[in-house]
């Protein structure tokens, strides 16, 4: 246990997001500390952990830079491209695969 206020699922006050509901807010921490838990329990394994910001000191999402843009755009194209035909799949490369679908099924 840590020394931060602990709250059941759902029963968060007013004011406090995690940082998912942060983002869906068009928000972002920005480097504010954690200020509260959020404990979900679970059967016979111990309770998931959601960590809690304060909405008010949340600052904006950055907006996407053409350099990050183009960047994201590189890295999603080579989880695309097969290593074993050098094609664009059209979709990303299962990893338990490492190659595209018809590559894997003609072996």
């Amino acid at each position: 246990m840590s020394g931060l206020p602990c709250y059941r699922w759902r029963l968060a006050p007013d004011g406090l997001a995690t940082r998912r509901q942060l983002r869906a807010m068009g928000l972002r921490p920005g480097g504010q500390d954690v200020v509260a838990e959020v404990h979900r329990p679970r059967r016979r394994r111990d309770p998931l952990v959601a960590y809690l910001y304060r909405v008010d000191r949340a600052k904006p999402v950055r907006a996407m830079t053409p350099a990050r843009a183009a960047a994201l755009a590189a890295a999603m194209r080579a989880r695309r491209t097969c290593p074993n035909c050098l094609t664009d799949a059209g979709y990303c490369i299962p990893r338990s695969l490492g190659m595209c679908v018809p590559c894997h099924d003609s072996l």
